[in-house]
């Protein structure tokens, strides 16, 4: 069954456009404001929407990230939150929505009992930076022939052995980290970037979104010239609590710049 994130890239292929993947916290500061930060989000041409589930260790995750984590934890955000907030936007949008977590979190709710009401709630995919493809296979079982995607993460020093192990294992998409650190980190790719995604290709049709680093329209412009779709966390994170109509023109600026 295809899921949303997979139309929805063959959609933009079709038109010739490249994905627009913001990223914003889960409950940060509360839910009431994640709820408007959607709309935002839509409303400035996302494509696809990350949601971040809080977690009080997050290992990928720069400071800026680590701070909104700490406010939803405060505000009580949970991943039964998360899972029901998802639950409830769809009355309202069918965006292809994509939880970003960890898998302390999913095991503390139970692999089969998230996968089932995440599927339910209308979840499209999950990115679990923690957890290779290898330690995945129950999450995979799980989730054959549904539609809820697991994204896994190629980096600049992946082998080819874990390239050939993230192309089998991926659904929706590719993850690719621009840069070998944490979120929010200064942009500063490598030059063989084109290379390393042209190799990629060579095993997998799947699409490639590059995150990690891209703050400014600039940076989205480069990262879409080669790639599927271009990730952006936390620079937009930093800027949620700014007055709405700058948030705007931001989102805007990105979403011209990977058009």
């Amino acid at each position: 069954m295809k899921s949303r994130i997979a139309a929805k890239f063959q959609a933009l292929r079709h038109q010739n456009r490249k994905a627009f993947i913001p990223y914003i916290m889960a409950g940060d500061p509360d839910m009431l404001r994640t709820r408007e930060l959607v709309g935002i989000l839509e409303d400035c041409g996302a494509d696809i929407i990350e949601l971040g589930v809080p977690f009080s260790d997050p290992l990928a995750d720069g400071p800026t990230i680590q701070a909104a984590a700490q406010r939803a934890l405060e505000s009580g955000t949970t991943m039964h939150t998360v899972i029901d907030f998802v639950s409830s936007l769809r009355k309202c949008t069918q965006i292809p929505i994509i939880l970003m977590t960890y898998y302390n979190s999913i095991f503390k709710y139970g692999d089969q009992r998230f996968i089932e009401d995440a599927i339910a709630a209308g979840v499209d995919g999950i990115i679990v930076p923690d957890l290779p493809p290898d330690e995945a296979q129950g999450l995979l079982q799980l989730t054959r022939k549904r539609p809820l995607d697991i994204i896994f993460l190629l980096a600049p020093t992946s082998t080819d052995e874990r390239i050939r192990k993230v192309v089998h294992a991926s659904r929706g998409f590719i993850y690719y980290v621009s840069i070998t650190g944490i979120t929010g980190s200064k942009l500063s790719l490598e030059p063989s970037i084109a290379e390393r995604l042209a190799h990629v290709r060579a095993v997998s049709d799947l699409p490639i979104a590059v995150g990690f680093g891209i703050s400014t329209p600039e940076d989205a412009s480069m990262i879409a010239g080669f790639a599927d779709g271009v990730i952006v966390g936390s620079a937009i994170v930093r800027r949620t609590s700014e007055n709405d109509e700058d948030l705007k023109q931001y989102l805007q600026s990105l979403r011209q710049a990977i058009r």
